[in-house]
């Protein structure tokens, strides 16, 4: 089976690790809905925003010839989001690289997960690829986007412009009654 013969909308993992398959495109960045909610509003992605991606599967074959199935993606995009500074949009590259371990139930996987430092899923006869490299762009956001240096300067609001009158600090006065002979 070529690479050709693989839909990344409904991937068979395992045949695809079996073939070590390989496959890669382009996907508008409008067809992640999840991933352009995120993106200011002002500033969606435009028509021209695309999420570049591959996927590569991988047949082990371990000690008593036991085979493990492997998937391997990547993605690149730039996400348009809020800049926790100055509040403008800010173009955010993400890059992936992930390795998925598949295994047979979702108990396996759930187990295997805890106790090993891979990510292992459960394998499934149809896999959407565009929503498992969806996941790990959501997963690969910043919790604080900002810009570098922000375009424009930050303006501190009006009330706090003003001048704050200093208050004498109150133990000071207490400090002074006390060099003053004050009685204890």
């Amino acid at each position: 089976m070529s690479s050709r013969d693989f839909d990344p909308f409904r991937l068979d993992v395992a045949a695809f690790a079996k073939a070590a398959g390989e496959l890669e495109g382009r996907w508008p960045l409008l067809q992640f809905d999840r991933l352009t909610e995120s993106a200011v509003a002002d500033a969606s992605p435009a028509d021209g925003g695309e999420v570049a991606w591959r996927a590569r599967g991988e047949a082990r074959t371990m000690r008593g010839g036991e085979t493990q199935i492997w998937l391997h993606i990547g993605a690149t995009t730039d996400v348009p989001l809020e800049c926790q500074r100055c509040l403008k949009a800010v173009a955010v590259p993400l890059a992936i690289e992930r390795s998925f371990l598949f295994v047979h139930g979702e108990d396996t996987a759930a187990q295997l997960d805890t106790d090993s430092e891979d990510d292992v899923l459960a394998l499934s006869r149809a896999l959407d690829l565009r929503e498992l490299i969806e996941d790990e762009l959501l997963l690969a956001l910043p919790i604080v986007p900002r810009h570098e240096v922000c375009p424009m300067p930050l303006v501190a609001p009006a009330d706090e412009e003003e001048v704050v009158e200093e208050k004498p600090n109150p133990f000071a006065a207490l400090v002074a009654l006390k060099r003053s002979g004050w009685p204890n």
